[in-house]
């Protein structure tokens, strides 16, 4: 049977959806290697970067251009207005109605001429992609009037403050959380708050089993290599634009604690451009927080023992490995 024969199939089956995902730090090419496996095996491309979908800044959070964009189907990019959040089980959702969608696409046929294409989960945030293809915790829906109250709170008291009355409710999660990581902070206590139960308590419940076949493939690209690349990136964001698009932003939602501002680039702009720094500072603590940004996301990757790791510009070790994937001869 066909590849997309398979896809289109697996949607009515017991089988488990295929599905390939390119992961790794910021700017390690994770992009280009899309565009390669799109083209090769007729696919569509799943953003799985948190900040990549906010609408205002393309440009500064590396969103696929136009001419990317043209080669495949792209979904889940730039739909968000900078005042809006977005959390992993909403974005699981989306993403699973993205990746449904690309599987039954009749109109854009895959390779085979059989319809359906084969979905490329792409991105840097670990935490949407353990939740898509691993499964979350079945919390019910809060009321955003509480998450809302805590924000304010959050404001006036500071992010710490909140950590620790989180410490005293549920202290194992507020161990796993830094006491300035103020989303994850109001998360959890917005949890306890509109359930009546710890988060903890939620996340230790049994969750459904897997929905998806994953291909994890990581960029193996070390800090040391990804930093020069990193402070080169930041000239090709300043000459596509990137002062101006954060300008035409703060025209639209002048408010550093909105969710579309919090990405790194988009905070250091903002600063500098409400006059709290001057521009050499900025341009050296937006290098400073991608480059720690991007250690982050290595150490959460090199974690998962289930990522095949291949060098960005080996494109021909990832064809074979998707090939074989496909073909029900690589394990997951």
């Amino acid at each position: 049977m066909s590849l997309s024969g398979n896809l289109a199939n697996s949607l009515t089956s017991a089988a488990p959806i295929r599905v390939v995902c390119l992961v790794g730090p910021t700017g390690a090419g994770k992009t280009a290697a899309a565009l390669h496996l799109a083209r090769t095996f007729g696919a569509g491309v799943v953003n799985a970067d948190s900040r990549q979908v906010y609408r205002d800044f393309p440009v500064i959070t590396a969103q696929p251009s136009p001419e990317e964009r043209a080669v495949c189907p792209h979904l889940l990019y730039g739909f968000l207005p900078s005042t809006e959040k977005i959390s992993a089980g909403v974005w699981t959702d989306r993403a699973t109605a993205a990746i449904e969608e690309l599987c039954r696409d009749e109109l854009r046929r895959g390779k085979s001429g059989h319809g359906g294409l084969l979905p490329l989960l792409v991105g840097g945030t670990g935490l949407y992609l353990k939740t898509l293809l691993d499964g979350i915790a079945d919390i019910p829906r809060v009321d955003p009037a509480i998450g809302a109250r805590l924000e304010r709170e959050c404001d006036a008291l500071g992010a710490p403050a909140l950590h620790a009355r989180l410490a005293a409710i549920d202290p194992d999660c507020a161990a796993r959380i830094h006491p300035n990581d103020r989303q994850r902070t109001v998360r959890a206590l917005e949890v306890h708050e509109g359930t009546g139960r710890t988060l903890s308590w939620w996340h230790a419940r049994p969750v459904p089993p897997p929905r998806y076949a994953a291909l994890r493939i990581g960029m193996d690209m070390s800090l040391d290599e990804l930093t020069p690349r990193l402070d080169h990136r930041i000239d090709l964001m300043l000459a596509a634009g990137a002062l101006d698009e954060a300008r035409a932003a703060r025209a639209v939602c002048d408010d550093p604690a909105a969710p579309g501002w919090s990405g790194i680039g988009c905070a250091e702009l903002y600063r500098h451009l409400a006059g709290e720094l001057p521009w050499a500072e900025a341009r050296l603590l937006w290098l400073r927080n991608t480059r720690a940004y991007a250690k982050r996301q290595l150490t959460w990757f090199r974690a998962d023992k289930r990522i095949h790791w291949i060098r960005p510009d080996d494109l021909d070790a990832m064809t074979t490995l998707v090939a074989a994937f496909l073909r029900g001869e690589a394990a997951e």
